[in-house]
């Protein structure tokens, strides 16, 4: 089976950074997009950014271009996400996800039970 997990959330203040992994079982990262998506209770989920086969194939969604930075190790089929600069509007649960599509992030297909992410002025 297919097993993600996120962890690297926490409460900090605005301003501050976090860094968040992932390390996948049941799949190899190389193979698929990898990436990371966020939901506030309420509201419909929203793709943060994600990494296909190649870097042509890289996504980083509007509102957090120039502060969070995507990675992946492939020796160690884990995924990151450096996150800088943190907002308040930052505040979520992130989930670790992979779609199977190699070439894009829509419908993510697995992921794990996410990490709480809380940034306060």
């Amino acid at each position: 089976d297919v097993q993600l997990q996120a962890s690297g959330g926490g409460l900090v203040q605005t301003g501050d950074s976090l860094r968040l992994s992932c390390a996948a079982s049941g799949l190899t990262f190389t193979s698929y997009t990898v990436g990371w998506f966020r939901q506030v209770p309420g509201k419909e989920q929203e793709w943060v950014s994600c990494s296909g086969v190649t870097d042509e194939y890289a996504y980083v969604r509007d509102s957090v271009k120039g502060r969070f930075t995507i990675s992946k190790d492939g020796a160690k089929n884990t995924v990151y996400l450096q996150m800088n600069s943190l907002q308040p509007e930052d505040t979520a649960v992130y989930y670790c996800a992979v779609d199977n599509d190699p070439y894009a992030c829509a419908t993510p297909d697995y992921w794990g039970q996410g990490t709480q992410v809380t940034v306060s002025s």
